[in-house]
């Protein structure tokens, strides 16, 4: 006899384990050789694959909020408070400044889609040990510009690489938390960006430039800092498996596929429209803001102190509007009633002087990452997505919010000749089409994701 097979079957019991084979062959050879195969037990204390160990996503997610912060949104968020200083050493004028500040975004236009896409098929845990260094390393070379050109060219390819960041980090949150836990971390992550865009205009212009001797020192103290973020996710556990997918992330699928698939499903267009109009509004007044007040005779403490509150009363509620979220019902009209506050308090922004600066700042920061909280819950939510496309998805409609980030700086910027509150006017007019977006989603196609599988696979 060719092949003989000697096959047991154990019964699933109450301890959960799964078959047990045992295989005899005998392959003609004149030996015997005996292959074995046992499920690994099911995890008791967790059910859908999570880990025995609950408290270790909560590491990964503190790991990926700290990320968020020190990586990504301070270092960007220190070059407003830093124009001052880096226009008069670079001879820039209000327009070329504008456009350093949109130029970032241009190349996010691409990298968001790819970086979400290479999450997905080589897992995120690898892609962010290499997106903090080559970020830090990218970052801290704005320390060397001389001109309007070479500082463009170093923020363009920071902005290239930034994306490979937070498109993971979101990933990773989708894969580690289950439907439930999931918008409380996105929202812990959008509370690092608002910890980091907080830290970035609080201390940077104020405190590190006097302390490390300039502007140059800080843009390589930000980006040793991003490199060594490296080492701790270069040791992090393996990550649950999530929708099923083999290890590493979506298998056999390929980048094309994976896009294609994201491509065809309509909510995603419309939640990029939406965050077209919102992120073009935020990143122009958070890049002009600074420069306003202090045209307006605002101190330089105190310009830079109303950028820090609207960080800070968006840190401090980021977390309260993510959680209301899932007690509301709706996060469609969540993201309508934030996107509302926006456009209200940027538009105040144009003619508010004294104490009204302070309102209108506080009302357009205080939903600032909690509407990204709900929207990047809501584009992982959306039907035909979950974990396995989250990364696709997250890169797909931030592509949206790069083009929105690049184009309404400058334009905004150019209007400030004919009136310096006109900018806020033109942000404002563009939440009103992120709205109009919100408003075309169709709800009954955004659901709680499921994560059916189980065991332990390489998707960190």
């Amino acid at each position: 006899m060719d092949i003989i097979y000697l096959i047991m079957h154990q019964e699933q019991n109450a301890t959960n384990y799964g078959s047990l084979v045992f295989t005899v062959e005998d392959p003609g050879f004149g030996g015997l050789s005996v292959r074995t195969h046992a499920q690994t037990p099911k995890s008791r204390s967790s059910p859908r694959g999570f880990p025995k160990n609950p408290n270790y996503r909560w590491y990964i997610l503190c790991l990926a909020a700290l990320t968020c912060t020190l990586a990504v949104a301070a270092p960007t968020m220190c070059m407003p408070v830093l124009f001052k200083e880096i226009s008069g050493e670079l001879n820039l004028n209000l327009v070329q400044v504008g456009l350093v500040w949109g130029i970032g975004s241009l190349p996010g236009i691409f990298t968001a889609l790819a970086g979400g896409a290479v999450g997905d098929r080589f897992g995120p845990k690898r892609i962010l040990i290499l997106a903090c260094l080559l970020t830090g390393l990218v970052g801290a070379l704005r320390g060397l510009a001389n001109s309007f050109v070479s500082l463009s060219a170093a923020v363009f390819l920071l902005g290239f690489l930034s994306p490979f960041i937070s498109m993971n980090v979101f990933k990773t949150c989708g894969i580690w938390f289950p439907p439930r836990q999931l918008v409380l971390a996105s929202g812990v992550v959008s509370m690092g960006m608002a910890l980091g865009f907080l830290i970035g205009s609080m201390i940077s212009a104020t405190l590190l430039s006097p302390w490390l001797g300039g502007w140059r020192n800080v843009m390589y103290f930000y980006g040793i800092i991003a490199m060594a973020l490296s080492l701790p996710w270069s040791f992090t556990r393996l990550a649950p498996a999530s929708a099923g997918l083999p290890a590493g992330g979506t298998g056999t699928k390929s980048m094309r596929q994976t896009i294609s698939h994201v491509a065809h499903i309509r909510n995603i267009w419309l939640l990029g429209l939406a965050i077209l109009g919102i992120s073009g509004c935020i990143q122009g007044t958070l890049g002009y803001l600074p420069l306003y007040l202090r045209g307006q005779g605002w101190s330089e403490v105190a310009a830079d102190g109303a950028l820090a509150a609207f960080h800070t009363i968006s840190m401090l509620c980021v977390i309260p509007i993510a959680l209301w979220s899932d007690k509301f019902g709706s996060r469609k009209k969540m993201l309508i009633a934030a996107a509302l506050m926006i456009t209200i308090g940027v538009s105040l922004l144009s003619v508010a002087g004294g104490m009204l600066v302070w309102v209108a700042v506080c009302m357009a920061g205080m939903v600032r990452d909690g509407f990204m909280a709900i929207f990047i819950t809501t584009t992982i939510e959306t039907r035909g997505i979950g974990p396995a496309y989250a990364g696709t998805a997250t890169g797909f409609v931030m592509i949206f919010s790069g083009l929105g980030s690049l184009i309404a700086p400058p334009l905004g910027n150019s209007l400030a000749a004919v009136a310096p509150g006109l900018p806020f006017v033109f942000w404002a007019g563009l939440t009103l089409v992120g709205i109009a977006g919100l408003y075309a989603i169709r709800t009954r196609d955004v659901q709680p994701v499921h994560v059916p599988s189980e065991g332990n696979r390489d998707l960190t």
